[in-house]
Order: C-alpha cells, then sequence, then structure tokens
C-alpha cells in the first residue's frame, strides 16, 4: 500500500513540474509572439513609407517637362530600390 501511495505522488509531483513546464512555454510563445508583431509593424510601416515615396516620385515624373525627365527619374529609381529592398528584408525575416 505504502508503495502505491508513493508511487501516484511521484506521478502527481510529474505532472505539477510539466504544467509548470508547460505555463512557462506558453508564456515565452506569447513574448514571442509579441515581438514578431513589433517586427511586423516595423517592417510594414517601412514598407509604407517606400511605397508613398515611390507614389509621389511617380507622380512628380507625371507632371515634370522633358527637361525634368533624368533628375526626377533618378530620384524614382533611388525610391523604387529602397522599396525593394524594404521588402526584401521583411520577406527575409519572415519566410
Amino acid at each position: 500500500m505504502a508503495n502505491r501511495e508513493a508511487y501516484k505522488q511521484k506521478v502527481r509531483a510529474q505532472l505539477d513540474e510539466w504544467k509548470a513546464d508547460v505555463d512557462k512555454l506558453r508564456a515565452q510563445i506569447k513574448q514571442k509572439q509579441a515581438d514578431r508583431k513589433i517586427d511586423t509593424s516595423k517592417y510594414m510601416d517601412e514598407i509604407r513609407k517606400n511605397q508613398k515615396r515611390v507614389r509621389a516620385k511617380l507622380e512628380e515624373l507625371e507632371d515634370a517637362g522633358e527637361d525634368a525627365w533624368d533628375d526626377i527619374k533618378s530620384g524614382l529609381d533611388k525610391a523604387t530600390d529602397e522599396l525593394k529592398q524594404s521588402y526584401a528584408k521583411a520577406k527575409s525575416k519572415f519566410n
């Protein structure tokens, strides 16, 4: 009878330990999810900012005369490259 009680206590203690481990793991997962949400927001903000810049440069190009074409085109190329880079960074981070 004593062995039976000792065995049950041992199993209960193990279950309590596993429960504590699972609770700790759950907290770590929640923290990682919150961190990922912050990271995602940061990258998406950068992409949106760069998209707006490209749209503005494109509008500038559409409104410009022939004499300003080269200057505006180089600015649009730079803005487009920055957008591509911000997208690539986000993609590599979250894929």
